[in-house]
């Protein structure tokens, strides 16, 4: 039977549940158990598949195609297990199941309440696909005390209750402030905040503090006694430099060794920070250092591109050098400013995205790389920018564009039901935007001789996606004699997956979200040559 761990948060958000989750998740499975994170989102979106960039933060995919929460992203670098659908929920996708029960009379005519039908749902959701772990961590969203969190936190108090306390462990992260006016640490705000979590029937067995500088013994001491909680697992987490310093921070606190202890369990084999040590050292103390330059919409919130940002430290971890990233507003990015914001950098990568806004940006940046031999890599819709840059500029078709962006002008790219059909074009159908694209893992058949398959290795690769609109195989053709090459397609030939140019040092564009399948212990191989081609440059 797995043994069940949830983290909890208390006085602000943003604290670092995900990390802390992902860490402990690492450490017990190099103390040899299996490990399995899920997070529980107290929002009422289904899924964040439609909310803002700058609402949430980054939209993470997993391989069976969920949209999920970021947080998914620090489990899967972290502990190297790919998450699954079963893996986040949110209060939107809880009440929607109820509610669709009741609808069909399954619950027998009984008045339908959060308590038990919403807490049981949640019940059956952290319980469902579990059966092979040693551990399952579940990270609860929001801070205790919020009023949409409530259901989860009494749900757990259930379950804990259900399974045995001694299958249970209560983790709770909470701030311990720095007044520097008074040059004071207070332990307040944690206790008011371990109290909220006890009026809810919840005694936490294990408090990490988080705190931007060192907290003291005494401290520690009345946290100890005011909240209940042995000394020992009071555990201090300062403000790290980097965030793979993670792993080594909570071992030296032995979090692991504790949550061990409270289950009575041995640890099977020694925990190996070496990898993590080796990561840390090459990140804060590398000299050698590129720019890279990010342009996008979503620039200003820093989580909003999390994982690629990841993907491409994780690319200079692989060469040994320091990644820069140079943050550009695409909206904002005009024709004159083009040369002397990207003269200084090494690479330059155009994310995913989505709508019509900051196009123009984008499309004059990839110009520019492509005129000055700048290594470039375009993601999703970055990729098919780059195909109507080039199809624009060198194949001097001017209307080129995505049905996406104007409804008028010739279609290089646009939704599969928009293409030309027996010479008929088909009509597209206004739908909900919540699940209609193309999702998760697709394979994609790369090219004998190219640039990518030298990059992969291999024949076949699986990639995950997230995207509505697709490139037009049908001006393939044309493309190819003009030196944009479709080095990777779909397995049937009908969906270009990969372009490369053939007379450029590097420059590559991708349908699907290569950084969502990067890891710091792995980097991936498209970010890793891509950093090594940047460092190159000259």
């Amino acid at each position: 039977m797995a043994r069940y761990i949830f983290v909890t948060g208390g006085v602000v958000s943003s604290l670092g549940k995900g990390l802390s989750s992902a860490s402990l998740a690492y450490l017990l499975q190099s103390r040899g158990y299996r490990v399995r994170l899920r997070k529980l989102d107290p929002y009422l979106n289904v899924d964040p598949g439609t909310m803002s960039p700058f609402q949430h933060g980054e939209v993470f995919v997993t391989d069976d195609g969920a949209e999920t929460d970021l947080d998914l992203g620090h489990y899967e670098r972290f502990s190297g297990v790919s998450a699954k659908k079963s893996d986040n929920i949110t209060t939107g996708k809880i009440y929607s199941d109820v509610l669709k029960k009741e609808r069909k009379g399954k619950y027998l005519g009984k008045t339908v309440q959060v308590i038990p039908h919403i807490t049981d749902r949640i019940k059956e959701f952290i319980k469902n696909d579990s059966s092979k772990e040693d551990f399952v961590i579940c990270e609860i969203g929001g801070i205790v005390g919020d009023i949409e969190s409530l259901p989860f936190v009494e749900a757990i108090r259930q379950f804990a209750n259900d399974i045995g306390k001694k299958n249970a462990l209560f983790i709770h992260l909470t701030l311990v402030p720095y007044l520097k006016s008074s040059d004071e640490i207070k332990t307040k705000p944690t206790q008011h905040s371990v109290k909220e979590l006890r009026s809810i029937g919840i005694q936490p067995d294990i408090i990490i503090c988080r705190s931007e500088r060192p907290i003291p013994l005494e401290h520690r001491r009345k946290i100890s006694l005011f909240c209940n909680v042995n000394i020992k697992n009071v555990i201090e987490t300062v403000d790290v430099r980097t965030i793979y310093e993670a792993p080594i921070s909570f071992f030296k606190e032995k979090l692991d060794i504790q949550v061990l202890n409270y289950f009575k369990l041995k640890s099977k084999k020694a925990v190996n920070l070496t990898p993590w040590k080796k990561i840390t050292k090459i990140i804060l103390q590398t000299k050698k250092q590129i720019n890279i330059a990010i342009i996008g919409k979503y620039v200003e919130l820093k989580d909003a591109y999390k994982s690629l940002d990841e993907a491409l430290t994780h690319g200079g971890i692989e060469n040994n050098v320091k990644v820069n990233l140079i943050r550009i507003d695409s909206e904002r990015l005009k024709v004159s400013e083009i040369k002397s914001k990207l003269q200084n950098v090494s690479g330059i990568l155009i994310p995913g995205g989505f709508g019509k806004r900051g196009t123009d940006g984008k499309i004059e940046a990839i110009k520019y790389a492509r005129n000055n031999k700048i290594p470039f890599l375009g993601i999703c819709y970055g990729m098919q920018m780059a195909i109507i840059e080039f199809a624009r500029n060198k194949l001097n078709l001017k209307k080129a564009t995505s049905s996406e962006i104007n409804k008028k002008g010739l279609h290089i790219i646009g939704l599969l039901n928009e293409w030309l059909k027996d010479g008929k074009k088909i009509k597209g159908t206004d739908k909900d935007l919540g699940g209609t694209m193309r999702l998760g893992s697709y394979d994609a058949k790369l090219k004998e001789n190219s640039i990518i398959k030298k990059i992969y290795k291999k024949n076949l690769i699986k990639e995950r996606h997230r995207h509505r609109y697709e490139v037009n195989i049908a001006y393939k053709e044309k493309f190819e004699k003009n030196g944009m090459i479709f080095s990777g397609l779909s397995p049937d030939g009908e969906l270009p997956e990969i372009i490369e140019l053939r007379n450029h040092p590097w420059f590559i564009g991708v349908q699907f979200h290569p950084e969502f399948k990067s890891r710091p212990l792995a980097p991936h191989p498209l970010f890793s040559s891509f950093i090594k081609a940047s460092k190159n440059h000259k």
